[in-house]
């Protein structure tokens, strides 16, 4: 976790892809990324099947959570949505995500239902209830290691503004890093960067489609972003796979077309590590 906070104090800005479960973790973490992030949405989109509306509960994110920290090393920010309720309710998320190896965890300012961020027709809750969840939630971590992050999407509610001043009001209550979510142009990025960049880590959310356009890791740094995320890229790269490999499947009746896009049996268990998990399991065998 001090890692993470480490790493965070360093010029380059942090790239960490959206993960939604171990396997995803796992090849995000050999493919060199120092850090994942756990998106809402993501998880949403492929335990649920259905949309980042709020339907997602706190104990789904958790259990997702504790898997992918139990076979990677890497520091893990979660998506913890508003907290899943009032400041009371924050606390539970705050210990239960901490517990379960959480290295940052974000929440953010909608009302409920809530929805994601690129959405249209949020709602945000008042500042000051805002605030007391926050305060809750540095209250709540065991470990200062355990960073809060602060998200607000006033934006698209009251404007560029006032989500501004919620965020300095939320760094004021003393989070570790903010994120000012669906900034819709390059001037409304550089005018937060302006205001944050140099006192607090700003996150930049990338979301293929979305509201924000879309940049790579290093002009967003540039600009003075040094948390950059792709959260859902990864659960559309893999839809869109599927799409194909099953159309493919169905129509050809064999994945003989797709031999040469695929792991085979071998490929994949050598991705996962099944010779050193065998070979683990033979040491504990019965000599008898």
């Amino acid at each position: 976790m001090n890692t993470l906070k480490t790493r965070l104090a360093q010029a380059q800005p942090l790239l960490a892809p959206g993960v939604y479960d171990a396997l995803t973790a796992l090849v995000a973490e050999q493919a060199g990324f120092e850090a994942l992030y756990l998106s809402g949405a993501s998880i949403a989109y492929t335990r649920l099947g259905r949309s980042d509306v709020g339907l997602t509960t706190f104990t789904e994110v958790q259990d997702t959570l504790a898997r992918i920290t139990e076979r990677v090393a890497v520091p893990v920010i979660v998506d913890a949505d508003t907290g899943f309720g009032n400041a009371l309710n924050v606390q539970r998320t705050v210990r239960g995500l901490e517990r379960a190896g959480a290295a940052m965890i974000q929440l953010e300012d909608q009302g409920f239902p809530k929805r994601c961020g690129h959405l249209d027709g949020k709602t945000v809750i008042p500042v000051g209830e805002m605030c007391g969840k926050l305060r809750a939630a540095l209250d709540a971590r065991h470990s200062a290691g355990t960073l809060i992050l602060a998200r607000t999407d006033a934006l698209a509610v009251e404007g560029l503004d006032a989500a501004l001043e919620r965020a300095d009001a939320y760094l004021a209550c003393g989070v570790d890093a903010l994120f000012i979510e669906a900034l819709r142009t390059p001037n409304q990025m550089d005018a937060a960067c302006s205001r944050f960049a140099a006192r607090v880590p700003l996150l930049a959310n990338m979301v293929e489609g979305g509201k924000t356009p879309v940049q790579d890791s290093g002009e967003l740094g540039r600009r003075g972003f040094r948390i950059v995320i792709f959260p859902g890229g990864t659960a559309r790269a893999v839809a869109h796979t599927l799409q194909d490999y099953y159309a493919s499947l169905h129509r050809d009746q064999t994945t003989a077309p797709w031999q040469g896009r695929m792991l085979d049996f071998d490929g994949l268990n050598r991705l996962i590590g099944t010779p050193e998990l065998l070979e683990t399991g033979r040491r504990y065998e019965n000599p008898h």
